[in-house]
């Protein structure tokens, strides 16, 4: 479908398609085909790239936005059809200046997070879910050994069966 779709939207805007690449590992970390597509820009062998999604293009919008602003280098157009961003106009190569804004805040946003929390940990702060039930733990194990089930004693505590199995289970 995705295929049909590329080759009909290539024919409409009258280019011819030179290189047709299918990645299939799609969680790989080294993208072989997408690498043998970058060299082809490199060797200017081609003059647009399109996609049927931005998410079949890159995995992050850091990895979007390099490769992007390589092709721009190389002057090769990038169009995303189902997102109708299209690099090649005046108005799509506004809209991938937006995106480097946006990723430069994303950016910006994560290190002030790891800061703060780095700071905290710094200060003993406990970071993570407040205990809940392990701080019953000695109540669990108590009304287990009167022979009370995993069930009743979760109902009991007003805590998961979950959190019961666990306590009893990290004794063993």
């Amino acid at each position: 479908m995705q295929n049909r779709a590329l080759r009909e939207y290539a024919a409409r805007r009258g280019w011819t398609i030179g290189l047709q690449v299918r990645e299939v590992g799609s969680g790989a970390a080294k993208r072989q085909a997408r690498e043998k597509l970058l060299e082809a820009a490199r060797r200017r062998e081609i003059d647009v790239v399109l996609v049927w999604r931005l998410d079949r293009w890159g995995r992050s919008v850091t990895d979007l936005l390099a490769t992007l602003q390589e092709l721009e280098h190389l002057g090769v157009g990038f169009v995303s059809i189902t997102e109708a961003l299209d690099l090649t106009t005046a108005a799509g190569r506004a809209m991938a200046a937006m995106l480097a804004v946006f990723a430069a805040f994303e950016r910006e946003v994560q290190e002030r997070t790891r800061a703060g929390l780095a700071h905290a940990r710094l200060n003993g702060k406990r970071l993570g879910r407040p205990m809940t039930a392990g701080l019953q733990a000695a109540e669990i194990r108590k009304l287990h050994r009167a022979g009370i089930s995993k069930s009743e004693i979760a109902r009991r505590l007003q805590i998961g069966r979950t959190s019961v199995r666990r306590i009893l289970g990290a004794r063993l």
